[in-house]
């Protein structure tokens, strides 16, 4: 059994969490300028062993597409690609960056940290997991 990894993608950041090998245990792993995601994931696959890429699926309230989710759509299909052995799967992130950001003021932290949009990705990521991980 593999780890399950969860990115949170944008144009500048990606969030990335991940689970413990036995998939118990969602945990933020780190936030990368996005242009370096595939270079971070290439390294990290190559001492890891993952089963399941999941990546924050843009969508408004109405579940229609947002302006992001062509660009996420390409990031899957570049994913898919360049890592075939392992499946993509998009996952629902409607509020995952305004549920980071209560977590993060319920977790005490200063206002000056919570503007840090770095760690809201991370948070958002690992959001995203442990819901995941609770449906499966």
């Amino acid at each position: 059994m593999g780890r399950i990894i969860a990115l949170d993608y944008g144009l500048k950041r990606t969030g990335i969490a991940v689970t413990d090998p036995l998939q118990i245990i969602a945990s933020s792993l780190t936030t990368i300028e996005s242009p370096r995601l595939f270079t971070f994931l290439e390294k990290y696959l190559k001492t890891e062993t993952v089963s399941l890429i999941l990546i924050g699926d843009p969508r408004n309230l109405d579940d229609s597409p947002t302006d992001m989710t062509p660009e996420v759509q390409r990031i899957i299909g570049i994913l898919k690609r360049k890592f075939p052995e392992i499946p993509v799967l998009p996952v629902d992130e409607r509020y995952s960056s305004m549920m980071a950001s209560r977590a993060m003021v319920d977790m005490g932290m200063k206002k000056k940290q919570r503007r840090e949009k770095a760690m809201v990705d991370q948070i958002a990521a690992t959001m995203m997991l442990q819901e995941y991980m609770s449906k499966a």
